[in-house]
């Protein structure tokens, strides 16, 4: 079993930059390649970012490359997800998860299925 804990989401202006943390503890954290989804109300879970159990490979969903950065650290057994330039449509829960397999494929990379483990979720809201 991992057990996940998501932070730092909370209310920002449009244009702003929030950093989300998630960290895991039970089975090894470095043996899961970790991922981040959103869901706002009303909409499907919609995948973000996933990076691979190094760190070393890393891929976006189109809407928040450039914007967003996914990073880790297995000495803290944490993940992250820096955001900037956040926009209104941002506004989301935010989740992070964990798989037993990283991968770069579009549609493999997104399905929740995919992932074995989940945050509770925390808040990011978005003013314009």
């Amino acid at each position: 079993q991992v057990q996940l804990v998501e932070s730092g989401g909370g209310l920002v202006q449009a244009g702003g930059s929030l950093r989300l943390s998630c960290a895991a503890s039970g089975r090894t954290f470095s043996d899961y390649a970790m991922g981040w989804f959103r869901q706002a109300p009303g909409k499907e879970r919609e995948f973000i970012a996933l990076i691979s159990w190094s760190g070393s490979a890393s891929t976006y969903a189109d809407s928040v490359k450039g914007r967003f950065t996914i990073s880790r650290d297995n000495a803290k057994n944490t993940v992250y997800l820096q955001m900037n330039s956040l926009k209104p449509e941002d506004a989301a829960v935010y989740y992070c998860a964990a798989s037993n397999y990283y991968t770069s494929n579009y549609r493999e990379r997104a399905r929740p299925e995919k992932y074995d483990y989940w945050g509770q979720g925390t808040q990011v809201t978005v003013s314009s």
